[in-house]
């Protein structure tokens, strides 16, 4: 996605539709910044919001000017910053956020503010300072800032804690994320951004760990209660990549709590086939796993194995009841500080290390050439790497606490 800069004041608007300047009395004024890509997404989360009478879309923000085929009939201006937003006399209430990794901070501050709620999407920012420094913007401008882990609205994530208190497991002894998706070459081509950990000066941190599967880790966090930065002890990475990129597309970390509690985080973009993405809980009693992409939470002891799927509260309803209730946000700004001490450590830790096509013999395998740890697949936009018993060695760092160079994953050795 282009980048909407919140300086760049004056650069153009346009009417698309009759504009009502102060919009529908009763009805929160929502823009969304950064409209295409994931963004439109968001544009059309909030014309079904319209359509029920919640929200009104009055504006768009984008370089780029958007098809009026994205709009429909929505009365939305489109402006091409940020800056031209706020410049102009009638704000909307609340803001959503679908940028660049790097410009999170200072478009968020800016509307804040300005005296708008946010809903950012996450990764919550580029580093654990900005982190801070949005947490601390919200404070002083008494806004709400909601971060796009949707995961945090699902009605899973209390049931997990409920089986847990209740000792259906018995005690936990870790807990682990195993994350084994598919990216193809027109993932990485998809922005100037993309599979970067540096861009023009600003730290962006696009690898499997901080966006993909970013939920994986942030979800595995808050089940075992880390919520804020300080609820993390230290964070142990072992960053890899098949890709030809800057960042990371295979990788482990280590995660140990405040009180504890030990995390493993196995996550690949280089997968054979895509498979859902869970969160573990280990317990000597047993194992609660959440497929956090159904909300499908299925327990296993010695004598009971039973499956659920759960609902969902969305992320905007939930910051609209907040701003009519005062009531809490389901994913606060302040309580994605223990994601961020990951993605911190990952921003400042060792290069990702490239997993060669090389010719490893694996465990057990005969003398002589091995298999190739790489194999590409596909063509031209869809090629993509399959680095070999991936999703098996995922499942061992979740299982084990343990990274893929100590669990000696062929491609570490």
């Amino acid at each position: 996605m282009t980048r909407p800069d919140a300086a760049n004041v004056g650069a153009g608007t346009r009417t698309v539709g009759p504009a009502e300047a102060d919009g529908t009395p009763g009805v929160t004024r929502i823009a969304v910044v950064g409209v295409h890509g994931h963004g439109a997404s968001h544009v059309r989360r909030v014309s079904e919001l319209e359509a029920r009478g919640r929200a009104e879309l009055t504006a768009v923000v984008d370089p780029r000017e958007p098809e009026a085929a994205m709009l429909g009939e929505s009365r939305a201006r489109w402006f091409a910053s940020l800056g031209d937003l706020l410049s102009q006399g009638a704000l909307p209430d609340v803001v959503i956020l679908s940028t660049p990794i790097h410009t999170h901070l200072p478009l968020a501050q800016a509307a804040m503010e300005a005296g708008i709620d946010v809903l950012l999407e996450k990764p919550t920012a580029a580093s654990l300072a900005e982190h801070e420094a949005l947490v601390a913007a919200a404070a002083r401008t008494g806004r709400r800032c909601q971060v796009g882990f949707q995961t945090f609205g699902s009605h899973a994530l209390p049931a997990v804690s409920r089986m847990v208190e209740r000792g259906e497991i018995g005690e936990v002894t870790g807990i682990g994320a195993v994350g084994a998706w598919v990216r193809t070459a027109s993932y990485w081509e998809r922005s100037a951004w993309a599979g970067r950990r540096h861009l023009d000066g600003h730290d962006v941190v696009d690898g499997v760990v901080t966006n993909p599967l970013a939920h994986a880790v942030a979800t595995a966090l808050h089940v075992g209660g880390a919520r804020r930065a300080e609820d993390v002890a230290y964070v142990d990475t072992d960053l890899w990549r098949a890709n030809p990129i800057e960042a990371d597309d295979t990788s482990s970390v280590r995660v140990v709590a405040s009180d504890g509690t030990r995390y493993g985080f196995g996550l690949t973009l280089c997968a054979d086939e895509r498979t859902p993405a869970r969160v573990i809980v280990y317990g000597t009693a047993g194992t609660i796993t959440l497929e956090y992409e159904f909300d499908r939470v299925l327990l296993r002891t010695g004598s009971v194995t039973a499956e659920k799927e759960y609902g969902r509260t969305p992320l905007l309803e939930d910051l609209l009841d907040a701003r009519r209730t005062g009531g809490p946000l389901l994913c606060d700004v302040t309580d994605t500080g223990a994601f961020m001490r990951v993605l911190d450590a990952v921003r400042t830790g060792p290069e990702p290390r490239e997993i060669v096509v090389g010719g490893l013999r694996g465990p057990g395998e005969a003398e002589g050439p091995g298999r190739g740890i790489v194999e590409w697949r596909g063509e031209g936009d869809g090629r993509w790497p399959v680095v070999r018993d991936a999703e098996h060695w995922c499942e061992q760092v979740a299982r084990t606490q343990k990274t893929f160079t100590e669990l000696a994953a062929p491609w570490t050795r």
